[in-house]
């Protein structure tokens, strides 16, 4: 994970949208045994799934299944709350950063998490505080890493200029959203950071499902993107912007076809060349779907760098870097 000693699996496996919400224990239980399985060792989580359901979900498996430690990783992350009411119940204050981590820790059972995560930046806390929480509980043995999701190359900076300056270990990786639609943060504007040894632990690989293919026809009834709490993601279906995504993924599709692959294999593979990617975050409500996405990561032979090439034709969005004026 960048320039950490951490070893993470290419493809990991998270509990957004499907623990505690969308699936029972059972289908859980049989995700995360096929996760393990093919060989995945990260294991993603947050105080804000399911309102900390998701983190006792995956708690209550992973006890179960008493795999040794030392063959799997777990994270949490903290800002959006589990749903308790209050002004300290959210944030990155020092206050609920280190109760969120506590809260984590015995819902998910473990004695520490491997990496903690700052889910968006604060803008009313301070970043010497963040920094400071955060190697507190390093230092207390409660967390490993600490890293963030969804911050800009500035925040991460400032954070990083904070630790340096104080001589304290600063974010080790960052959870960005990175598909073949979302591309410009990880490819331009984080690069200069992964350089210096920043790994990503990138997530919606599938951007929400629309690179399955699944929704050119219109949205399933069974789809999340008819849950309550989902429903703006269906604005990336709508206008010009969706009819040129949708447009992308048919053709994208024919390409897949074309090679003998999935199209879900075709773009998880896509995400697996980027060369600053640690760790591509997976999600499935069917044991199927994880042994299938699993499967992708012996796809990249088949993308050489002629259908590299034919790809980005097709999407006709490669992030380009301003001129220097």
């Amino acid at each position: 994970m960048g320039r950490s000693g951490l070893q993470l699996s290419a493809l990991s496996f998270g509990a957004w949208v499907t623990f505690g919400h969308q699936v029972d224990d059972s289908v859980a239980d049989a995700c995360l045994g096929a996760a393990y399985d093919a060989g995945v060792n990260f294991f993603d989580n947050a105080e804000v799934y399911a309102h900390g359901q998701g983190e006792i979900v995956m708690g209550r498996l992973l006890a179960r299944h008493n795999w040794p430690r030392e063959t799997w990783c777990v994270s949490s992350k903290v800002f959006w709350g589990d749903g308790t009411p209050g002004p300290n119940a959210r944030g990155c204050s020092r206050k609920h950063i280190v109760e969120a981590c506590h809260k984590a820790l015995k819902r998910l059972q473990v004695e520490h998490l491997d990496i903690y995560m700052c889910h968006r930046c604060d803008p009313h806390t301070p970043m010497d505080e963040v920094v400071f929480a955060m190697n507190d509980l390093i230092r207390q043995g409660k967390v490993l890493y600490w890293g963030t999701s969804e911050w800009n190359a500035q925040q991460l900076q400032e954070a990083e200029t904070v630790a340096r300056d104080y001589r304290l270990i600063g974010p080790s990786a960052e959870q960005p959203e990175y598909n073949m639609f979302r591309r410009a943060r990880v490819e331009l504007e984080l690069k200069p950071l992964c350089e210096k040894g920043l790994g990503l632990t990138i997530w919606s690989p599938l951007a929400s499902g629309l690179l399955t293919g699944k929704y050119n026809a219109g949205v399933p009834a069974d789809s999340r993107l008819n849950f309550e709490n989902y429903k703006n993601f269906q604005n990336r279906l709508a206008g010009d912007e969706g009819q040129w995504k949708l447009s992308c993924v048919s053709q994208l599709a024919r390409l897949a076809d074309e090679i003998g692959l999935p199209l879900p294999r075709l773009a998880l593979a896509w995400c697996l060349l980027h060369p600053h990617i640690s760790t591509v975050m997976t999600g499935a409500s069917k044991a199927s779907q994880v042994v299938e996405n699993m499967k992708a990561i012996d796809d990249l032979t088949k993308l050489t760098p002629a259908i590299v090439q034919r790809i980005e034709n097709i999407l006709g969005n490669k992030p380009v870097a301003p001129p220097l004026v």
